[in-house]
C-alpha cells in the first residue's frame, strides 16, 4: 500500500496517473501521481490538512508558463479550476479575484469598474495565482504596482494573509513561502473613464496579438531579461530564431523552436517533447553565455521528472 491508496476524502476530484499535458499551453509533459481538483478553498484545506505531509504538492493553473517534463510530477498536482477559485468582484477602488482567474479577465473588471491600472493583465496569459507567484507584468507595469494584498494556504492547509509589503516583490520574484497556494487577491486601481481604460485594453490586446506567437502552443516568455538586456535580442543574436532542435532518441519528439515571430517565445511546431523544448532553452542558453558572455535565466517554470 502507498500513500495513494491512503487519499483524504474530498468533495472535489482525485484523478490517478492523469496526462497533464492538455492541461498546459505547449500540451506536452507526462501524468501527474495523483491530480487533485478541489471543490473550493475549504475542500483544499481540508485535504492539505489530512495529507501525508512527505507527499509533495505542485499547483498548476491554466499550464501557460509552465513545461510539464516528460516523466510526469511526483505527488499531488492541484488546479485551481470553475467558478470556486475564478470570481472577480469590485468595490470602490478595489479588485478582488480568485487565483484561477484569468489575468485578462480580471483586466475585463477593472475597465467595466472604471478602474485604470490593471490593463497591462490583458497582456499575461495566465491567471492571477502565477501572477502573484512570480511578480507578473509586461509593457512597463507589473502586480507589485497595483497588489493590495493576498490569502493563501500553507501545505500543511492553515490560512496566510499577505501584505503587498509581506511578498518582498523585485523583478519576476517573490520572498514568499514557494509552497503557499494562492486562493485570492485585492487590487487597487485609479478611477477612470471606463471606454478609456478598454482602449488601453484594446491597445494591449492588439500589439500582443501583432507581436506575440499566441495562436501557437508556447508558454509565453521564455527567459527572464537580463540586466541592461532584452532576452529576444540575445536569442536572435546568437541565431536561434527559427531554428528547429529535437532532443535526441528517444526522448525527442518533433522539435522545438523559438518562434519567427517574437525570438523570446519557444513553441511547439507540432509533436514537440518537454525534452525537446527544455533542451532547446538549455542549449540557447549555453550558447548565448558562450557567444555574448550573458546568463539567461529561465522564466519559464519547469516541473516534474525528466523522461
Amino acid at each position: 500500500m502507498t500513500w495513494r491508496d491512503t487519499l483524504p476524502p474530498v468533495r472535489g476530484k482525485l484523478l490517478r496517473d492523469e496526462p497533464l499535458g492538455p492541461f498546459t499551453w505547449f500540451r506536452v509533459g507526462g501524468p501527474a501521481d495523483v491530480l487533485f481538483i478541489p471543490a473550493d478553498a475549504h475542500d483544499l484545506a481540508d485535504f492539505l490538512k489530512a495529507l501525508d505531509p512527505t507527499v509533495p504538492v505542485t499547483v498548476l493553473g491554466v499550464g501557460s508558463n509552465v513545461i510539464v517534463r516528460d516523466g510526469g510530477v511526483e505527488g499531488v498536482v492541484i488546479r485551481l479550476a470553475g467558478r470556486p477559485f475564478a470570481g472577480i468582484t469590485t468595490e470602490g477602488e478595489t479588485i478582488t479575484a480568485g487565483a484561477g482567474a484569468l489575468d485578462a479577465m480580471v483586466a475585463k473588471a477593472s475597465a467595466k469598474a472604471g478602474l485604470a491600472g490593471l490593463e497591462f493583465y490583458a497582456g499575461i496569459p495566465g491567471t492571477i495565482g502565477g501572477a502573484l507567484t512570480m511578480n507578473a507584468g509586461c509593457y512597463g507595469s507589473e502586480t507589485k504596482d497595483v497588489l493590495v494584498s493576498a490569502w493563501g494556504l500553507t501545505r500543511s492547509g492553515e490560512r496566510v494573509e499577505y501584505a503587498l509589503a509581506d511578498f518582498g516583490y523585485t523583478y519576476r520574484h517573490s520572498e514568499a513561502p514557494a509552497d503557499i497556494i494562492w486562493i485570492e487577491a485585492t487590487y487597487r486601481g485609479a478611477p477612470d473613464d471606463p471606454d478609456a481604460v478598454a482602449a488601453r485594453i484594446s491597445e494591449i490586446t492588439a500589439r500582443r496579438e501583432q507581436t506575440q506567437p499566441i495562436r501557437e502552443k508556447t508558454g509565453g516568455s521564455t527567459f527572464k531579461n537580463p540586466p541592461g538586456h532584452s532576452s529576444w535580442k540575445l536569442v536572435d543574436e546568437a541565431g536561434w530564431r527559427g531554428k528547429l532542435h529535437a532532443a535526441p532518441a528517444p526522448h525527442g519528439g518533433g522539435g522545438a523552436m523559438f518562434s519567427d515571430l517574437h525570438s523570446n517565445f519557444i513553441i511547439n511546431p507540432g509533436e514537440a517533447t518537454a525534452s525537446d523544448i527544455e533542451g532547446l532553452g538549455e542549449i540557447v542558453r549555453a550558447d548565448v553565455q558562450s557567444k555574448l558572455n550573458v546568463n539567461l535565466e529561465w522564466e519559464i517554470k519547469r516541473i516534474g521528472r525528466p523522461s
